[in-house]
C-alpha cells in the first residue's frame, strides 16, 4: 500500500505526514496544559509540527525533497495568516499552483528539471550520432535540456512536449531563439515516438511501464530510451550513467 501510494501518489503520503503529526503536536500541547499547565507559543508549535512532519514524510519512503516542503508547510501557513492577505491572494496562488503542476493531477508527473550536470553528461552521450540526430524530451518542463542540446547540436532536430500551461508558455518562449529546437502543448501519449533516434524523459516511476510498451510499439530499432533516474520496472537498463549529484541521478539507457 505505502509502496503504491509513495511511488504514484507521495502528496497524499505528504498529506498524511502533515495530518498526523498536527495530531501528535495537538495531544503534546494538551498534555502540556493539563500537566504543567503550559502554553506553547503557536509559532513553537508550527515549528515542532513542521519538524514532525519531515521525519514522517522520510520514515513513510519520501523523497528527501519532500522534506522541506513538509517542515515549513504549516509555518508558512501560519505566517500567510498573520499577514492577514486578501482572500484572492490564495484563489491566486492555487491557480499558479495549477497551472504549474497541471501534470501531477493528469499524468502523475510533476516538475522534475535536469541539473546542470544531468544536461551535460546527456549531451556529451548523444555526442557519436549523426549531426542532424531528432531528440524528443517528453514533459520537457522549463526546456532546460533542449536549450543545452539546440547551443551543442545546432544541427540537431529537437522537439519537446509539455501539458503544464504556465510551464508549457516558458519553454516555448526560450526555445523561440533557436530553429532547431520546436516545443508544443502535447501530452507525450499523444506523441508518436517513430520517427526519432532518442527518446528522453524525466518524469515519475508511475508511467514508466505504460512508457515502455509505448516505446516497443512506436520506437524504431536503434533509437535510444533514456530515462532521467526512474527505472523501466523489470526491465533492467543496458547502461548507466551516474551522475553524482544530490539526488543521487542516473540516466538509465535502453537501445531498442
Amino acid at each position: 500500500m505505502f509502496d503504491l501510494l509513495r511511488n504514484r501518489y507521495p502528496a497524499v503520503l505528504a498529506l498524511l505526514a502533515q495530518l498526523l503529526a498536527l495530531l501528535g503536536v495537538a495531544l503534546l500541547l494538551v498534555l502540556l496544559k493539563q500537566l504543567a499547565d503550559w502554553r506553547l507559543p503557536l509559532w513553537q508549535a508550527a515549528v515542532l509540527q513542521g519538524g514532525l512532519a519531515a521525519a514522517l514524510g522520510h520514515w513513510l519512503g519520501l523523497r528527501r525533497w519532500w522534506l522541506p516542503l513538509n517542515v515549513a508547510f504549516v509555518p508558512a501557513l501560519l505566517a500567510l495568516q498573520v499577514r492577514e492577505l486578501p482572500s484572492w491572494w490564495f484563489l491566486g496562488a492555487f491557480v499558479l499552483l495549477l497551472l504549474v503542476n497541471w501534470n501531477s493531477f493528469r499524468e502523475q508527473v510533476p516538475l522534475y528539471l535536469s541539473g546542470a550536470r544531468t544536461r551535460q553528461r546527456l549531451s556529451e552521450r548523444l555526442a557519436g550520432l549523426p549531426a542532424d540526430f531528432r531528440f524528443i524530451d517528453l514533459g520537457c518542463g522549463l526546456a532546460g535540456t533542449l536549450v543545452q542540446l539546440a547551443r551543442d547540436y545546432p544541427q540537431a532536430r529537437l522537439h519537446g512536449v509539455e501539458t503544464a500551461p504556465l510551464v508549457f508558455l516558458c519553454a516555448w518562449l526560450r526555445c523561440l531563439p533557436y530553429r532547431n529546437c520546436r516545443v508544443r502543448y502535447r501530452s507525450l501519449w499523444h506523441e508518436a515516438l517513430g520517427s526519432y533516434d532518442v527518446v528522453y524523459c524525466f518524469l515519475s516511476p508511475a508511467p514508466m511501464a505504460q512508457l515502455w510498451q509505448k516505446a516497443r510499439e512506436e520506437m524504431r530499432p536503434g533509437a535510444l530510451l533514456i530515462s532521467n533516474s526512474f527505472e523501466i520496472p523489470q526491465v533492467p537498463a543496458q547502461e548507466i550513467i551516474e551522475l553524482q549529484d544530490w539526488r543521487d541521478s542516473r540516466l538509465l539507457l535502453w537501445r531498442l
